[in-house]
């Protein structure tokens, strides 16, 4: 089976299992910064899980919004390519496809660093950790990656050696529907890909804003999922981008992706 089939697993079958493990993985985060799971370079890497990594990936800054960031991913280069999905010995790598809201909120940051510069900011879902990454090189004074894949954690650790960063704090626990953290600024993309899932991150971002007056901006490139949830009428587009050729091949005809600010006019009580 070729990736481009395993991709379609990943968009249309196997997100509603990871959608289910965000839902099962509730609470038990550590919300200050000192408390969350750090991991630092070369320390905390597993030497096998790095090597496999490194063998299996490709590094490239190309095909996507922004070339600054140098990435490991899966390319029709490495050999998972091509290999069936069950040879994977890890949790599918959705962290190893660079998804177009993230590409657009990792933009959009770049260039417009006034948006993270002195803040705390929390990027959700992060993935391979481009979001994270683009918010360290642009000035924002504390930086934390949350991902429920510990591999992607690695993996964030291998991407900030690339762009010569020091490693952010990295937490692999669910925190949706914990108790909300005091952060300037929370980053999300492509998240909305099921409607339980959903319904939780728009309760639980709901009152970071009503607690701690939280901003809230979303990466999407308006699938199906994301535009018919009742949190769209909760949205403000800030820019839309056009996806390079490469990334609309990959993710079957989506030509942009889209910022939006998350502003609900409501608090929950």
């Amino acid at each position: 089976m070729a990736f481009r089939g395993w991709r379609r697993l990943f968009l249309w079958g196997r997100q509603n299992t990871l959608a289910k493990v965000w839902r099962s993985r509730r609470g038990g985060v550590a919300l200050c910064w000192k408390r969350c799971c750090h991991w630092s370079t070369g320390k905390s890497l597993d030497p096998e899980v790095r090597a496999f990594l490194e063998e299996n990936t490709e590094v490239t800054n190309s095909g996507h919004l922004t070339p600054e960031i140098r990435l490991r991913l899966l390319t029709p280069r490495c050999r998972f390519w091509r290999e069936k999905p069950d040879l994977w010995p890890y949790g599918d790598p959705f962290w190893a496809i660079y998804w177009p809201g993230g590409q657009a909120l990792s933009r959009y940051i770049l260039d417009n660093p006034h948006v993270v510069k002195g803040r705390s900011v929390l990027d959700l879902g992060s993935g391979c950790g481009a979001t994270a990454i683009a918010a360290v090189m642009s000035g924002a004074s504390q930086v934390l990656a949350n991902d429920i894949d510990p591999i992607a954690g690695m993996a964030m650790i291998l991407n900030c050696e690339l762009n010569h960063l020091n490693p952010f704090p990295i937490t692999i626990k669910n925190i949706i529907n914990s108790e909300a953290g005091n952060w300037d600024l929370i980053v999300l993309g492509d998240m909305f890909y099921d409607e339980q899932l959903a319904d939780g991150l728009h309760h639980w971002l709901q009152k970071c804003i009503r607690i701690h007056q939280t901003e809230v901006l979303i990466g999407d490139p308006g699938r199906h999922q994301f535009l018919s949830h009742s949190i769209r009428n909760e949205l403000h587009k800030v820019i839309e981008y056009s996806l390079p050729e490469y990334t609309r091949q990959e993710n079957y005809g989506l030509t942009s992706s889209i910022v939006w600010s998350y502003q609900p006019s409501n608090s929950l009580d």
